[in-house]
């Protein structure tokens, strides 16, 4: 597992040194992948629903672990074609703010819930995430590398939840340690939704 942490780490760390060492932006990097693919990073609000999503997968174990993932970027992806497309959803800032809060409270409580529950309650988020992303597409992106580099840089960050959240879970304290930061995800969740 902490070959896991380290790869996911170093792709990362990788992926950073590469886009700062272009010295012409142009082709895919310049056509919407490289600003899809930071978009998520750069906000704090998406980092933490995305990784908490993992932390969550992780928890529950079993089916769970693909299926909440599958289901964010899925979603996600849909509601990247609405905001691209300039469909309005209500609250997407609100909604981004409180998918902090609850997905931190899940992880902090360990929620079991049923898979269906779940599911749809991840999606749910998803779609205001998504929507956020679509709507800020940069005019000059290509919107399928755009939309590509969102949802791998999610993915990325789903899968650096999992792999904390199952070295985690292989002992009490590290369990223990993965409800605490559910509770301060959480806690920094309400920071955001006040702020929204």
């Amino acid at each position: 597992m902490k070959r896991v942490v380290l790869a996911a780490g170093m792709t990362v760390l990788g992926l950073l040194a590469a886009g700062g060492a272009e010295a012409h932006v142009f082709g895919a990097w310049g056509g919407g992948l490289g600003e899809g693919f930071f978009h998520p990073m750069g906000g704090l609000d998406h980092v933490l629903a995305m990784v908490a999503v993992g932390l969550w997968a992780a928890q529950r174990g079993g089916r769970a672990l693909w299926a909440l993932p599958a289901a964010f970027l899925s979603m996600m992806a849909v509601g990247g074609l609405f905001g691209g497309a300039g469909i309005p959803l209500p609250w997407v800032e609100a909604g981004v703010a409180a998918s902090v809060v609850v997905l931190g409270m899940a992880v902090a409580w360990a929620s079991r819930w049923p898979m269906l529950a779940g599911l749809g309650l991840v999606g749910l988020f998803a779609l205001y995430h998504g929507h956020a992303h679509g709507a800020e597409i940069p005019q000059t992106a290509a919107p399928a590398l755009y939309a590509f580099g969102f949802l791998a840089a999610t993915a990325l960050l789903h899968g650096a939840g999992i792999a904390l959240g199952r070295l985690a879970a292989s002992s009490l304290i590290g369990a223990k340690l993965l409800r605490g930061t559910g509770a301060a995800v959480a806690a920094a969740g309400f920071l955001l939704w006040a702020a929204a």
